[in-house]
């Protein structure tokens, strides 16, 4: 790593700002990464300006690889980005042996920090899961970011964040419980060298605006904007030059869009804590902008073609695509 444990925090407030999305991962009919259609992927997450991308999570479906397919697909991953953009993984295993295997081997491969859920099974108490984290930290020096969210079974309470927030390797937690008054709470009390992320673009004019140190951690919002992109960059640099109002009304102009990414998205994961629904709809919509989406894995199920015509109509109306 270039960084040691102790210097976990100064290394990611210095490095991990702007817009890390996590992408879709395209896949053949036949369940197999679509290795050409990856890497051309990459080259436009590039083109579009992304300081990051954080891979096998939930959206890029690696709860349902094996281990030899979860690592290779890291492996196409390091292997396209060719060091050009920063690579992040994302751990969901609730084995702490199978976690430290799986970020011991992407740093071998060039990626620099990981995105850790807590355990969705078996440990639930704060003891349990701060033994859980502690494990991982012992035994690699790789900052970890944290996911707090329903989707994991057990939504990391105030308490137990404080506690995680002192070991030195863990740097930020991306705040996904959707309650606004979380994240402030969490900024409150937190120390000043951990980032807390709010991933939902809806809130990103309100962050600037308050002047904390702007990262979209692990989220696919930048991404989706497609021809709207441009006015998410404006914005963010209209308020970074201290002109409020007129970012204010350039975020404004896109509030349509947030709402719909937001109602097919993340209400679906509300709902359901689970991913499966909202990223299959992904898939054409990553079509619909010119990336590929390949197909889901099953036994998710690919949208209908009614569907997808329905979600390209209304991307068109939005001036998304």
């Amino acid at each position: 790593m270039e960084y040691t444990a102790s210097e976990a925090k100064q290394w990611a407030q210095k490095n991990l700002r702007g817009f890390y999305d996590a992408p879709l991962t395209p896949y053949t009919k036949d369940g197999l990464l679509d290795e050409p259609a990856m890497r051309d992927n990459i080259e436009q997450f590039i083109d579009m300006g992304l300081d990051g991308i954080v891979v096998g999570g939930f959206i890029a479906e690696a709860w349902n690889l094996t281990l030899s397919e979860w690592l290779n697909y890291h492996e196409v991953i390091a292997d396209a980005v060719k060091g050009r953009i920063d690579i992040s993984t994302i751990i969901l295993d609730p084995s702490a042996r199978q976690a430290l295997e799986k970020m011991q081997a992407v740093e071998k491969m060039g990626y620099r920090s990981a995105e850790v859920m807590n355990p969705a099974v078996q440990l639930k108490t704060d003891d349990e899961i701060y033994s859980f984290y502690k494990y991982l930290a012992d035994r690699t020096d790789m900052a970890m970011i944290l996911y707090r969210t329903p989707v994991s079974g057990t939504v990391l309470s105030f308490d137990l964040m404080q506690r995680l927030a002192d070991i030195d390797t863990i740097v930020g937690v991306k705040q996904g419980s959707l309650r606004r008054s979380d994240t402030h709470k969490l900024r409150r009390d937190l120390r000043e060298d951990f980032f807390v992320s709010e991933p939902m673009e809806q809130y990103f004019y309100e962050d600037l605006r308050a002047g904390y140190p702007f990262i979209q951690w692990a989220a696919f919002h930048y991404t989706v904007f497609g021809k709207k992109r441009s006015v998410i960059q404006d914005y963010k640099k209209l308020a970074e030059d201290g002109k409020m109002a007129e970012s204010y009304e350039a975020w404004l102009s896109v509030r349509a869009v947030s709402d719909f990414i937001e109602d097919q998205t993340v209400w679906h994961v509300a709902q359901t804590a689970s991913y499966a629904s909202a990223f299959a709809l992904l898939k054409p919509w990553y079509d619909a902008m010119g990336l590929k989406g390949g197909y889901t894995l099953a036994p998710v199920n690919d949208v209908t073609e009614e569907r997808r015509e329905w979600l390209v109509d209304i991307l068109k109306g939005l001036g998304v695509v």
